[in-house]
């Protein structure tokens, strides 16, 4: 194996476990809370995409205005992705090992992809084969449980950050009306049936 594959291979790696905390950091620091001259990110997430998506029914999309709330704007994704490649870049110029700068900006790039088709499927459910996974069943009542308690399950990807940094939340501690569908798992506390 060359250097420069051997790199790269790490750095797949490492970017998808860096991947997890820059989605968790982002989406706590950022997307829900204000940031002094910088409140896009929040009035979006915070205020718009969780008041039209809560964890009942409205968990899905029940009006077809509301779509254009699901993903993040067609700017976020190359902002996102070179923001989350800058430690890969520069590591990379520092040490001179070059797969370093290919193999950290494409594990990020693949990282945003599954979260905005991950979360696009959570919201708007259609059967697909991806939404008949085991996983999926579980990162999907993972996000949900995320709509019913904000400060809670930041990650939609890869849970690695809230188990690690201690958000992470596996079923409701209080009964509610929490939505129902073949991928949607029950989240209600283990003394309690479907609300």
């Amino acid at each position: 194996m060359t250097d420069f594959v051997f790199w790269m291979a790490a750095s797949l790696v490492a970017g998808g476990v860096f991947g997890s905390f820059f989605e968790w950091a982002l989406h706590r620091w950022v997307m829900h809370r204000p940031i002094k001259g910088f409140t896009y990110p929040f009035r979006a997430h915070a205020l718009v995409h969780h008041r039209v998506f809560r964890a009942d029914h409205t968990y899905h999309l029940t009006e077809e205005k509301d779509k254009w709330t699901i993903p993040m704007a067609w700017w976020n994704g190359p902002v996102i992705v070179g923001v989350c490649s800058l430690p890969f870049v520069g590591l990379a110029g520092l040490t001179g090992r070059w797969g370093l700068a290919v193999g950290g900006p494409l594990a990020c790039a693949v990282y945003y992809a599954a979260y905005e088709y991950l979360h696009w499927c959570m919201h708007l459910p259609r059967r697909r084969h991806i939404e008949r996974s085991g996983l999926f069943f579980r990162l999907n009542g993972h996000h949900l449980l995320h709509h019913r308690y904000m400060h809670k399950n930041f990650n939609v990807v890869l849970p690695l950050a809230d188990l690690v940094l201690g958000t992470l939340l596996r079923r409701s501690k209080i009964a509610f009306a929490q939505p129902v569908g073949p991928a949607v798992p029950n989240l209600q506390p283990l003394t309690c049936r479907r609300v």
